[in-house]
């Protein structure tokens, strides 16, 4: 995930909608905690949340789902 052409944040908001489409309850947790380590604010993480949902159909609504439950309660901790 180091930075390349792509920063390290745009990585972790790829690697989270991945994870979704991918249906991988494991991998949301862990992207989604990285995604805001690196700074990704929560409306970037709910945009990308969305690009998994447009291209996961309805499973992808599902894991979605996960997804925000999982930015919500991080959003609450300090990371």
């Amino acid at each position: 995930m180091a930075p390349g052409a792509l920063d390290t944040k745009t990585k972790g908001l790829m690697a989270l909608a991945i994870s979704i489409t991918a249906r991988c309850d494991d991998c949301i947790v862990h992207h989604t905690y990285d995604a805001l380590k690196t700074g990704a604010s929560k409306e970037e993480v709910s945009d990308a949340i969305g690009v998994a949902i447009l291209m996961g159909g309805g499973s992808g609504m599902l894991y979605a789902a996960h997804a925000i439950k999982t930015l919500e309660r991080f959003s609450e901790t300090e990371l």
